[in-house]
């Protein structure tokens, strides 16, 4: 398997972003910047980001453990495991996990820049600087526009 990149459950880059924790399981440095891929772990009734859209990227979600809702413009989406949720270049959404039980999504960013933006967002969290303003900052420098 010359060239292929294997990540164990748990073996990939942790990045802590608050409540969230994100393990990076590829950060396009194998795929030319081509794609990003994450898993996500969300702890009940967890808020999520606000509405935003991505000018430059697509993103896909597989919810693979409990259930969240994604919210897509003005609909809302109950998902549960199994559940593939993708979002194109300028597609209003969130996502937020209002349940009881944990949940967990994989992540694909195309291209995968914005894996870059949840390194920022922890280091920001680290130093107790997560506020409006910077988030907002932070989001713009990486063509993402809260809606």
């Amino acid at each position: 398997m010359s060239g292929a990149h294997i990540v164990a459950l748990g073996d990939g880059e942790l990045v802590d972003i608050g409540q969230i924790t994100m393990e990076i399981l590829e950060d396009g440095s194998l795929t030319d910047h081509r794609l990003g891929v994450a898993r996500f772990s969300i702890p009940p009734r967890t808020v999520g980001p606000p509405q935003h859209k991505h000018t430059e990227h697509d993103e896909g979600f597989l919810v693979t453990k409990g259930r969240l809702v994604f919210s897509v413009g003005t609909e809302k989406h109950e998902a549960s495991v199994g559940t593939w949720v993708m979002v194109p270049v300028n597609a209003p959404h969130s996502f937020e996990n209002p349940f009881d039980e944990p949940a967990e999504f994989l992540n694909t960013f195309t291209p995968d820049f914005y894996v870059q933006f949840f390194h920022e967002m922890s280091d920001l969290a680290k130093r107790n600087a997560v506020t409006v303003d910077n988030v907002r900052e932070l989001m713009k420098r990486y063509r993402t526009e809260v809606v």
